[in-house]
């Protein structure tokens, strides 16, 4: 049984289908990606997952107990946390502050107190920021901060969304030997990333979404040699035309 299943869910923004019928697992200690264009699904499915978008069919299971019934905060206890699109942290609160508050679900404070050092030591310069507010740090440190923020919940699978968006290359690089670093001590990723040859380059297996749908799935080294993959998503091109 995998650790996390989306089992046919449908879900709707208003009277727009914009998920039609997505399933994909999860397996423990996995990284996958769901790569795809704008408006294929990946955020909402996503947003399913961590409860802040309802689904009118299907089921969503964490360790084979149903997700449907809770709200996102019991989400976030049960072990899911989500760094959003957009990173979204607080940018009146200080650094440390928002660290804090991604432990809002918690009352374990000495377990607490190890995970802040833990997260100090994957992100160094966020503790030399600590006292510094958010809104005042750069775009790569407030996702440095978005991420850390979602790890700080303790999560059993942590939902990345587009974490290099916006991000200048050399970042890029720093941003997904983290999340790399974030697996390897143990936590479960589900990632998606506009930057499809290098979220299959670290994830163990994704799904191609296209309009609510999983058009492909499968390895990632054989989605990366998937002719449609290179030719939309990774940017090559075939007989030496542009697409």
């Amino acid at each position: 049984m995998a650790l996390l299943e989306v089992d046919n869910i449908h879900a709707y923004y208003g009277n727009i289908h914009a998920l039609k019928g997505i399933t994909i697992s999860v397996d423990k200690g996995e990284i996958v990606t769901l790569v795809g264009g704008n408006g294929a699904g990946k955020s909402t499915t996503l947003n399913t997952i961590s409860g802040i978008l309802k689904p009118r069919e299907g089921e969503i299971r964490l360790d084979g107990e149903s997700l449907n019934p809770l709200r996102a905060h019991d989400i976030v206890a049960k072990g899911i946390s989500q760094a959003p699109e957009g990173r979204r942290i607080f940018g009146r609160l200080t650094v440390m502050e928002n660290l804090e508050m991604g432990a809002y679900a918690r009352s374990d404070r000495q377990a607490i107190a190890q995970d802040m050092e833990r997260v100090f030591s994957i992100f160094p310069r966020l503790k030399e920021r600590a006292r510094q507010v958010g809104g005042t740090l750069s775009g790569g440190e407030q996702q440095m901060l978005a991420i850390a923020r979602a790890l700080m919940a303790r999560p059993r699978v942590m939902l990345l969304d587009e974490p290099s968006m916006g991000l200048a290359p050399i970042l890029v690089q720093e941003i997904f030997a983290i999340i790399q670093e974030i697996n390897q001590q143990g936590t479960t990723i589900l990632l998606v990333e506009q930057n499809a040859n290098m979220a299959l380059r670290i994830a163990r297996r994704g799904y191609v979404l296209e309009t609510g749908r999983v058009a492909l799935q499968g390895p990632s080294h054989e989605l990366r040699e998937n002719p449609q993959v290179k030719a939309v998503y990774l940017g090559e091109t075939r007989s030496g035309q542009a697409h």
